[in-house]
């Protein structure tokens, strides 16, 4: 059987300055899962990403995925002039300061018309205008039967401010957004932006974000559950991931530690990589939420090897990493 998977979300311009002082100058965002799918699908399917893109990335960009003869660039679009364009500059290992000087416009349901036939819908915005509700809807709407729609929460819980500051923000509007997610995936920091109290006090919001405990975790996550969702992803840094789903008698609440790794080189793209790990592990199996979260954090793992994309491995190398690290 042939699958397909479309990855929605922007493939911007991004400087980047690690924590080392090391400087990368790449295309980021949806090529991280768009290429470590394809290394997973050799043979066995297709990837397409779904983007705007300014005319002078197009070229480099289709160079860059057309090195993969099973990714479809027939829905990158640069008709509008427009595409992400990012600064990063890494304070530490998981935090960093963000600039943004150019906006790629929404991803329309009119985009969508090339790759309607997937069977997996990976949203990977990084803004909360990339990916909008009414595009969530027309998938659900107008998908074959059998697919499903991961959606990482790194795009509402982030906005861009008229100096091209990048902040974090509260997604308010997320009950609206929940019945059209089968599978939503956040980090730590996004959860805490994601379930939030009815009325602060000013000292509260000082902070960045509010970390939620392991209880209130499990309430957020009951809530995602009940508004529709199949399945709650929590990454946790370095230590792994929690997942949450729907069990007989109550909620099931699992962690799933993470691949290690010796050295740490370059964290950006890792969350992308994750959601494009959830999309190959529930491709044969949509309730297979453990298995799914193994090949998140394997691909999370090997994004942090290196600046570019040879991190990534095909799919007998990929088990090999997975059987080493959770064979019991």
């Amino acid at each position: 059987m042939s699958y397909k998977i479309a990855v929605l979300g922007p493939i911007p311009y991004d400087h980047i300055t690690t924590s080392r002082g090391q400087e990368i100058i790449k295309y980021g965002c949806a090529t991280h899962p768009a290429i470590a799918l394809a290394r997973l699908l050799e043979g066995n399917g297709t990837v397409a990403p779904v983007t705007h893109v300014r005319r002078q990335d197009e070229a480099p960009i289709k160079a860059l995925l057309g090195a993969y003869s099973n990714i479809e660039t027939n829905a990158i679009y640069s008709h509008f002039d427009q595409g992400d364009v990012i600064q990063l500059r890494f304070v530490d290992q998981n935090n960093r300061l963000e600039k943004q000087t150019a906006l790629m416009p929404p991803i329309s349901p009119e985009d969508m018309a090339p790759v309607m036939d997937s069977d997996v819908f990976v949203c990977v915005p990084i803004s909360d205008y990339e990916v909008p509700l009414e595009t969530l809807q027309y998938i659900k709407a107008h998908r074959k039967p059998g697919a499903i729609t991961i959606f990482d929460a790194h795009g509402p819980t982030t906005t861009v401010t008229t100096t091209g500051d990048r902040l974090r923000r509260f997604w308010v509007e997320r009950d609206r957004w929940l019945p059209y997610i089968d599978v939503l995936k956040m980090n730590i920091e996004e959860a805490g932006c994601s379930w939030f109290k009815k009325e602060y006090e000013a000292s509260e919001l000082l902070h960045t974000y509010q970390e939620l405990t392991d209880h209130e975790m499990s309430d957020f996550a009951r809530h995602v559950l009940h508004q529709g969702s199949k399945a709650l992803y929590i990454t946790l840094d370095s230590r792994g991931c929690m997942v949450y789903t729907q069990a007989e008698g109550g909620l099931s609440a699992e962690f799933v530690p993470a691949v290690k790794v010796e050295e740490v080189i370059d964290t950006t793209g890792c969350g992308d990589s994750f959601a494009g790990g959830l999309a190959f592990g529930l491709l044969e199996n949509r309730t297979s939420y453990i298995n799914a979260a193994r090949y998140a954090n394997t691909l999370g793992a090997l994004r942090t090897q290196g600046a570019t994309f040879d991190v990534f491995r095909n799919l007998e190398e990929t088990q090999g990493i997975i059987r080493q690290h959770y064979s019991s």
